[in-house]
């Protein structure tokens, strides 16, 4: 059974899901915004933590689609990625960067900045933003705390290498809401 949530099928491969995603209104206990930029992993690609095969760090990778995998970034941030393609496959698309729409004074608050380009425009500033955490690790996106909403503005996608990534398949997975000035790093011109 295919499991679609705002119009996204999270049985799709990454690539694919990271691209429906733009756009696409991410709430998690009601703070959140439009998903203005992602990036697709798949265990194929070296990049990915699911490509030496499941640990206990990356289980909820290996989960059923349409739930959260959470983990901690040299161990300082916390970033969201949401789960893809069958269960036991290990795909998921990090949640880059958000254009701040609901909540935004406490996400000022736990930003502990005022500009709104400031409060999402990096994985870990998202997730310090929205309040996640690893106690959201392996949660389903089809109920509370997470709310997804389809898109309610034209999406216009533009695509790029992922960032700070060296051991890559030389792949553009990186989406981004084309004019978006909430993006973590402008797109390079094609």
């Amino acid at each position: 059974m295919k499991t679609i949530l705002a119009g996204i099928d999270f049985h799709a491969p990454a690539e694919q899901v990271a691209q429906q995603l733009i756009g696409t209104v991410v709430l998690v206990n009601g703070v959140g915004g439009r998903i203005v930029e992602t990036e697709a992993y798949d265990r194929e690609d070296p990049a990915s933590h699911a490509y030496a095969g499941p640990t206990e760090r990356n289980g909820a990778m290996f989960g059923a689609p349409a739930h959260a995998y959470v983990y901690r970034s040299y161990g300082i941030h916390w970033c969201l990625n949401f789960v893809c393609r069958e269960h036991g496959h290990g795909a998921g698309v990090l949640i880059r960067a958000l254009e701040p729409l609901v909540g935004i004074e406490r996400m000022r608050e736990r930003r502990g900045v005022l500009d709104p380009r400031s409060l999402c425009s990096g994985p870990g500033k998202l997730c310090q933003a929205l309040g996640v955490t690893r106690a959201l690790n392996g949660a389903s996106l089809a109920g509370p705390p997470f709310a997804l909403l389809a898109p309610d503005i034209p999406v216009q996608l533009v695509a790029g290498p992922r960032i700070g990534i060296s051991k890559a398949m030389a792949v553009p997975w990186r989406f981004g809401l084309a004019g978006s000035g909430f993006v973590s790093k402008p797109f390079r011109a094609s």
